[in-house]
């Protein structure tokens, strides 16, 4: 019987958290206070996550996310990504990565089986960078996007979070990237988490303010199609534009009854809603020796208690406990 909520949402999307740790460290993703990184022994092993993959996929889980932390900074990335495409039911496997290592290893990752990227950049000025993540790597970024433009990898999402005052100036700039680059510029409104001393309501740019902005410059934009990789964006092109600008929504309009995910963290937890701090312990059981139908269970589980919405417009101060580096977005 395949995955299917109270609410008859059916799950086929997992996102899976590999580490915690990050060669980035982004103001509004993780704190920059003593934030202690999780032990190597605390987070699950591959051969965990890939029995928890292989237990959900024939419920119908057959597209799966890597993400971090920072994923490729986790030893033995490359194989483990190859590995999960032999699991029976598996579809699709795509990264969402920060860029600093891809220009070394997008060539492993295009054969490992991944053919398209989410790539997490929030400016294009290289000393803004350096002033929102804490390091002076936005060359080697930018060298990991052409990379992988050249290699082939198609998309190429760049997923940008506009803050009020701090890069919401730059929206023209990203949607300008996208009149001569098949690439995909979409833009996320900041989330409250892991950005506890940062994070209110008005620091959030609403889409509309956005889309204002970018067509204030280059005119209506066009409907463009969703496909089947598109998640929750809104896709539009430029008028004569090559790639896609997409818009995503969880503040200002939340698309949560479509939502057709769960997410693993690094340390063991299934979390039904990214927007909640309801979690489901699955490494206890798992080193426990626990069966594949009591993982079967915690997943149905974990449908059981996924919320119907999140309720951050109506609580607009309220943040969450885990830090976005820990969550795996």
């Amino acid at each position: 019987m395949p995955l299917i909520d109270p609410r008859n949402r059916q799950i086929d999307y997992l996102r899976v958290s590999v580490t915690d740790r990050c060669n980035l460290s982004c103001v509004y993703c993780r704190p920059r206070t003593s934030m202690k990184a999780l032990a190597h022994a605390d987070i699950l092993r591959y051969e965990e996550i890939s029995r928890l993959v292989a237990v959900a996929a024939p419920l119908g889980i057959s597209h799966v996310r890597i993400t971090g932390g920072e994923p490729l900074v986790r030893r033995g990335i490359v194989p483990f990504i190859a590995s999960l495409s032999d699991i029976t039911g598996i579809e699709d496997i795509s990264v969402t990565t920060n860029g600093v290592l891809l220009q070394e290893m997008a060539a492993g990752l295009r054969a490992a089986g991944i053919s398209r990227l989410n790539i997490s950049l929030d400016t294009l000025d290289p000393r803004r960078f350096s002033a929102i993540t804490g390091s002076d790597l936005w060359s080697r970024v930018w060298q990991g996007i052409e990379t992988a433009e050249e290699i082939g990898f198609d998309p190429i999402k760049l997923n940008m979070v506009p803050v009020r005052g701090v890069n919401d100036d730059e929206v023209v700039a990203f949607a300008r990237l996208t009149l001569e680059r098949t690439i995909h510029v979409r833009f996320i409104e900041f989330m409250p988490i892991g950005a506890r001393d940062r994070w209110n309501i008005d620091a959030c740019v609403p889409t509309g303010e956005i889309r204002r902005s970018i067509e204030n410059v280059f005119g209506p934009l066009e409907p463009a199609g969703s496909g089947a990789s598109a998640g929750p964006a809104q896709n539009f092109r430029v008028p004569g534009g090559q790639g896609v600008i997409g818009f995503i929504t969880p503040i200002s309009k939340h698309f949560c009854d479509s939502c057709r995910r769960l997410r693993l963290t690094a340390d063991g937890k299934i979390r039904p809603c990214l927007l909640s701090d309801t979690e489901i312990d699955v490494k206890s059981p798992m080193r426990g020796g626990c069966s594949d139908a009591e993982l079967e269970r915690l997943l149905r589980l974990a449908l059981e208690i996924k919320p119907e919405r999140h309720y951050i417009a109506e609580s607009p101060g309220g943040c969450f406990e885990r830090t976005m580096s820990r969550i795996g977005g």
